[in-house]
């Protein structure tokens, strides 16, 4: 297609769903966050090695960045989100333009809530440690973390492709 369509399409109820799931899980962050603040130390991890063992302490002040990152991330790819027409297609034609659309901004919505998601467990583990009352992320989180993202590009990337 040379010129793209720009169509208005609505989004499904698992979008809606999916972003008030991730902003009710970071608002209880905050909320956490809110009440915990003062019993934190000094020093907290502001890193965490391959095994989710924290590597590099810094101010409690620091705890706030990755939730900060995590909100600017998620309304950068909601902006994103209301213009399928400008992401890159494999395969976009007149036949299968509404579908390749809702995939790709499906692809976003599952990205940007599951970062917020991901940024939100790191910081309460980075606060939890602080606190003594965690150890690290776990062993097998760098997996987990990277699983989640790159299957999910790879699910949206499958589907786009059958279509």
């Amino acid at each position: 297609m040379d010129k793209r369509p720009v169509l208005n399409l609505p989004k499904t109820p698992l979008e809606k769903g999916l972003n008030v799931a991730a902003i009710l899980i970071f608002t209880a962050l905050l909320v956490y966050l809110f009440f915990h603040a003062p019993s934190l130390p000094d020093q907290i991890p502001t890193h965490f090695n391959a095994a989710g063992e924290p590597d590099d302490w810094s101010s409690p002040w620091f705890i706030l960045l990755l939730p900060l990152i995590g909100v600017i991330l998620w309304v950068g790819m909601t902006i994103l989100e209301r213009y399928p027409h400008v992401y890159n297609y494999l395969r976009l034609t007149e036949d299968n333009v509404k579908y390749q659309y809702r995939n790709a901004r499906m692809m976003i919505n599952v990205l940007k809530n599951l970062i917020l998601v991901l940024f939100s467990y790191i910081t309460l583990q980075s606060a939890q440690v602080g606190l003594q009352q965690s150890d690290g992320l776990g062993t097998g989180f760098i997996y987990v973390f990277n699983g989640l993202l790159f299957g999910t590009v790879l699910i949206f990337l499958v589907r786009s492709l059958r279509e």
